[in-house]
């Protein structure tokens, strides 16, 4: 049974100390005095207790009650205030910028990690330490740096506490853009893969970065120290980023990768984050550990990748065995051969320049093929027009121009490397005629009749002859039929690589 005593008074009331326990037995008989209902045939103590509104409640539900209203510290700040929010900026950042320069790395991996590491260093260094102060001055603007100093947990765990959620949200914010744009360039890329490790450093240098604003936040907790640290992150960043030296290499998350010709070597990225994660963690320890000289063994590490990296220098990237090679077409004329970075360009490219490699069919002393290797062409090869950087004569694998890209690569098969080169007036008729006739360019041929009206007007009579001869020799060359046009193709051919001939030695029209 229940003993109630109420006090004197009209206050609450209350259930005296149990004195004795519950023996009873049968139908619930109990025989102590307690400040629970005793229910059962069997005997025992009585474990209940009844709250204020008469229910009777076991004692385990007071502790679940005391877990749920006191949450843990870190899930407020994984899931509230600055955190998600400064997340959610970097991501819209990053998006933005890899997505206004879409068309000059959908296509090529080596393109995409560059940009993708110029973006992080440019945009997620300074974001990720402005934040990073951000959040760690906020005791000092809310006025709680008293309260928080009298908790029980050490200066260390206080920090790491409200640092480390915002580093893995900025992190996870960086790796969602990386995904992104991995997925938006494979559908376009052909050869090669993604640069995993230097992504995974560029994410562990930004989380970094986090913490190393943060403590700077702590230790200077002023509001102008975010947008201090921002702008000098910047460019600081950006000043070493650009040096000539080796030095370059110290630029936080900036992998030198020069589109699909280098690669980074396996430990760069370690290397760079340990840069990067030296310094934080000494920042830390100085400003809170009980014994500030173990922040040098950080800071030591954080010194010791700064020295690789400058002493290693270019050696920090390697050749792409790819660029080395090409992958060829040998059903036309001349054959068409492209880098195997990007083999899929070369159904592209053949279809682009079928029509000029349709009029030279037959045609002799051409050069074999065209080449697209880092090297001078050799004496029987041609060079294709560059592919490379994407965005500007390809974009998304396909050729931008097919009709420009033909003209260029018809340049290429005259006179190529003659500029300035002392030539007749009439070779350079007969070497436009030729231009003219393999490439037809709607752009060459509305710049040809301006330049006619403008010697007409200026009254200049030694460029319209010039202009008349062009277009003489080339109304004989379209009146010749197909076997007369390639036996004369096949005679000025042998000369068209030579920058200074002998007039007799090019055939006239």
């Amino acid at each position: 049974m229940n003993i109630r005593v109420q006090p004197d008074g009209d206050g609450p009331a209350h259930t005296p100390a149990r004195t004795a326990t519950d023996t009873g037995t049968g139908t619930g008989t109990g025989t102590g005095t307690g400040t629970g209902t005793s229910h059962g045939s069997g005997s025992g103590p009585d474990t209940g207790h009844e709250n204020g509104t008469g229910r009777d409640v076991g004692p385990g539900d007071g502790r679940a009650r005391a877990r749920r209203s006191g949450p843990h510290p870190l899930r407020a700040e994984w899931l509230r205030g600055f955190a998600p929010w400064a997340a959610a900026g970097l991501l819209l950042a990053l998006a933005w910028a890899m997505t206004a320069k879409a068309d000059q790395w959908q296509g090529s991996w080596g393109a995409t990690t560059a940009l993708l590491s110029t973006v992080a260093a440019m945009i997620g260094v300074p974001f990720a330490l402005a934040a990073g102060s951000w959040q760690g001055g906020r005791e000092r603007r809310r006025r709680t740096a008293e309260l928080r100093s009298s908790t029980a947990r050490t200066p260390l765990v206080q920090l790491l506490a409200a640092a480390l959620p915002l580093a893995c949200w900025l992190t996870a914010a960086h790796l969602l853009v990386v995904a992104g744009t991995l997925a938006a360039c494979a559908p376009y890329a052909s050869a090669g893969g993604p640069a995993y490790t230097v992504f995974a450093g560029n994410a562990l240098t930004l989380a970094a970065c986090t913490v190393l604003g943060h403590t700077a936040g702590r230790a200077v907790p002023f509001r102008l120290t975010a947008p201090l640290l921002a702008i000098g992150g910047y460019v600081v960043v950006g000043a070493l980023g650009t040096r000539s030296s080796d030095i370059h290499h110290l630029a936080l998350c900036m992998a030198h990768v020069l589109g699909d010709n280098d690669l980074a070597v396996w430990w760069y990225p370690l290397v760079s984050t340990l840069w990067a994660a030296g310094l934080a963690a000494a920042a830390v320890l100085a400003l809170t550990a009980y014994r500030r000289a173990t922040a040098l063994l950080p800071l030591a590490a954080a010194v010791g990748a700064a020295v690789l990296l400058v002493q290693t220098g270019d050696g920090l990237l390697r050749d792409n065995p790819l660029s080395h090679r090409q992958v060829c077409d040998t059903s036309t004329t001349p054959d068409i051969c492209v880098n195997a970075t990007y083999p899929g360009m070369l159904p592209e490219v053949t279809r682009a320049l079928s029509g000029l490699t349709g009029r030279l069919e037959g045609v002799q002393n051409l050069p074999v093929r065209y080449e697209d290797l880092w090297r001078e062409p050799r004496r029987n090869e041609a060079q294709l027009p560059i592919l490379s950087p994407i965005g500007w004569s390809v974009v998304r694998g396909e050729v931008t121009d097919p009709e420009r890209y033909a003209w260029e690569a018809a340049h290429m098969l005259v006179r190529p490397d003659c500029s300035g080169a002392p030539t007749t007036g009439r070779i350079t008729a007969v070497d436009e005629a030729v231009l003219r006739w393999l490439a037809p360019d709607p752009r060459s041929a509305s710049n040809h009749e301006y330049f006619v009206k403008q010697a007409r007007q200026d009254g200049d009579t030694k460029e319209l002859t010039r202009l008349r001869a062009e277009d003489q020799a080339y109304e004989h060359l379209t009146a010749m039929n197909d076997d007369e046009r390639r036996s004369w193709l096949g005679r000025y051919f042998a000369t068209a690589a030579e920058c200074a001939p002998k007039p007799s030695e090019v055939p006239s029209l």
